[in-house]
Parts: structure tokens; C-alpha cells; sequence
């Protein structure tokens, strides 16, 4: 039976040991494994693997030994308690294995748990477990997790005082990255907040998100939207050495500058403009944004913008000027720019 997405994460929690098997495919392998260890653990516990209650087969391996799969779902093991017989990367090669031990199965044996990833209508596997009577079939996509489930995670870290901001921070953060990665991020900051009685604020929430590759760019773009002309050769030496290319930063800077121009230009002014971006910014990131936005203004961003503009052209061109030099040049344009006087 195919298991609806609106029921999907209920039963990923709280398993049913009665049935004979789940079948969880998808094209994002860190969401399939993520849903793989829930249920796993619901239906075993902490301490499964440990007493021997948890079988791991490789799909693969059941194309030349199909009788492996129904052997372990058959096993009785030593500890009491239900067993799980779980199996990775499964194709429709395991089709054949898998259709015996789920006809083959009875209440007592070890539940099937099978990952996959994408499989099409036509897969005889998929087909399987969506026609069988009794087993599951859930599709994993890559939706962004519902505030519903942001916050039954942000309750599972123990996370208990939020402030608005920070329980916005942290939605938008779901969507921005892994799954895996956000619940790591969800530790981090439980263990920064320990002992603390203050609310989690964004800053909290920026200090233990995962660092962004662009770091050191956005480092570079504040610098030249603040007019700190002294801080680029630094910050732009350190870029060139991780291999940034002048091209790649070009398009950076013509993105932020972008984002500038959209907050500054909005009618109800940089404060009701930072509220329409999309996603969302929270923080310091966000006051400086603001700030920067009121600082240029729509008309000097304009300018700067034609500037970005000449100088992508530039350097997709068969021009012999050094990149390096024509970006940092542009850079320097753009900080004076910022520090002219109206």
C-alpha cells in the first residue's frame, strides 16, 4: 500500500511492528537515510543493534542469494523484542527475494525495511509494496520539512525557549539545508544554550548554523557595501588562494548588490523591504543589510549595479587584463562609489 505523505512522518515515528515491511524510496539518498534510521530505531530501539535485533543486507547481494533475505526475516534471535531485517540500495533486482519473504512472512518475524532511491511507476519493486495488503511504500521528495515538523524537532533537542526570531531563523534554516545538517545544527545549539536562562535568539541560532562556502565572499561584499576599502586586499587575497575566480565573484557581488537594491527600492522603505526577501534573513546579516541598503540608497545601487554589469562583460570577453586585477579594480569603484557623498 503506497503510505500517504500527510501520514508519512506519524508512521515514520511510531511504526507498526505487525506489518511485514516498508519500502522507502527517493532521489535524495541523506532524506532516505534519515527516515530509514527513525523507523529503525521505533521499531528496535537504542539498544537493537547491540542485542543483535537488527539484520543489514545489501540489495544487491539478494540478486545471487535471494533465500538470504528470508533466512533473516525467518531468525529467531537470542533477546526478546522485535527484529528488523533492513536493506540498503535495494533495485528491482531484489524484487523476486523480496516478494517470497513478504508472502512468506508472519507476525513475530523480523519487519523488512528496504531504501531505494528513485524509483519510476514501472519499478516492479515499488509495484510490490504498493499493491501488497499489509506493506508499506513511502516516496521521500524533496519538500522542505512543515513547521509542524521544524518544531517537533526543535522539541526533541530540547529546545524549550525560543524567541520569535530565532524559531523563524531556524524554519528558514530547515529549508536551506540537509536534514541531516539541520538536526546537527539543533544539537549545537541545545548544548550552547545549556544552563542559560535566556531565550535562543537569531544570533544564537547564526553563531551554530553550518558555515556557508561563501563566508569569506560575504566578508569581502560588507566590506566594499560598508566602504571599508583597507579590509579588501586581505579578505581578496585569502579568496584567490581557496580558488575563487573573479568570474564566480563577480556574480556574488552582483547578487548582493541586487538584494540591496531590492530592499532599498521597496515603497515602504529597507525595513518592510528585508521583510519581503526570500529566504528570509535574520540576524546581524539582516541589520546590516537594512544599513547598507539605507546607506547607498536605490540610485547609487543602480550605479553600482552597471558597474557590476561592465565588469562580467569584461570578463567573459577575450580581453588579456588580468581577472584578478579587473575584479579588485571594480571592488575599489564600488567602495568609492559608497563613500561619495550625496
Amino acid at each position: 500500500m503506497k503510505l500517504p505523505p500527510r501520514t508519512a512522518s506519524a508512521y515514520f515515528r511510531s511504526p507498526d511492528p505487525r506489518r511485514p515491511g516498508l519500502l522507502i524510496h527517493g532521489t535524495d539518498p541523506e532524506r532516505v537515510t534519515a527516515r530509514r534510521q527513525e523507523v529503525v530505531q521505533a521499531l528496535i530501539g537504542p539498544q537493537g543493534e547491540a542485542e543483535m535485533r537488527l539484520t543489514r543486507l545489501a540489495g544487491a547481494d539478494l540478486r545471487k542469494d535471494p533465500a538470504a533475505l528470508l533466512d533473516a526475516v525467518t531468525a529467531r534471535g537470542f533477546f526478546p523484542g522485535p527484529r528488523v531485517v533492513l536493506v540498503d540500495e535495494a533495485g528491482d533486482g531484489a524484487t523476486p527475494a523480496m516478494e517470497v519473504a513478504l508472502e512468506e512472512w508472519r507476525e513475530g518475524d523480523a519487519v523488512i525495511v528496504v531504501t531505494a532511491g528513485q524509483l519510476n511507476a514501472r519499478s516492479s519493486l515499488r509495484k510490490l509494496f504498493e499493491g501488497h495488503s499489509a506493506a508499506y511504500a513511502a516516496a521521500i521528495y524533496d519538500d522542505p520539512p512543515s513547521a509542524e515538523e521544524v518544531g517537533r524537532l526543535v522539541r526533541e533537542a530540547g529546545l524549550t525557549r525560543l524567541s520569535g526570531e530565532a524559531a523563524g531563523a531556524l524554519e528558514a534554516l530547515a529549508r536551506d539545508v540537509a536534514p541531516g545538517d539541520f538536526r546537527q545544527t539543533l544539537e549545537k545549539l541545545a548544548l550552547y544554550m545549556l544552563g542559560e536562562e535566556r531565550e535562543a535568539t537569531a544570533e544564537d541560532v547564526a553563531l551554530v548554523s553550518p558555515l556557508s562556502p561563501d563566508a569569506d565572499l560575504d566578508d569581502v561584499l560588507e566590506a566594499v557595501a560598508g566602504g571599508d576599502q583597507g579590509a579588501l586586499g586581505p579578505i581578496l587575497r585569502r579568496l584567490w588562494a581557496q580558488g575563487t575566480t573573479p568570474v564566480s565573484l563577480c556574480i556574488g557581488a552582483t547578487r548582493y548588490f541586487r538584494q540591496l537594491h531590492l530592499v532599498a527600492a521597496d515603497p515602504g522603505g529597507p525595513e518592510a523591504g528585508i521583510g519581503r526577501m526570500r529566504p528570509p534573513v535574520f540576524g546581524p546579516r539582516r541589520d546590516r543589510i537594512v544599513r547598507f541598503a539605507r546607506r547607498w540608497g536605490m540610485y547609487r545601487l543602480e550605479e553600482a549595479l552597471e558597474i557590476l554589469t561592465e565588469t562580467d562583460l569584461q570578463l567573459r570577453s577575450v580581453s588579456v587584463a588580468p581577472q584578478a586585477s579587473v575584479m579588485e579594480r571594480s571592488l575599489i569603484r564600488l567602495t568609492m562609489l559608497g563613500n561619495a557623498r550625496r
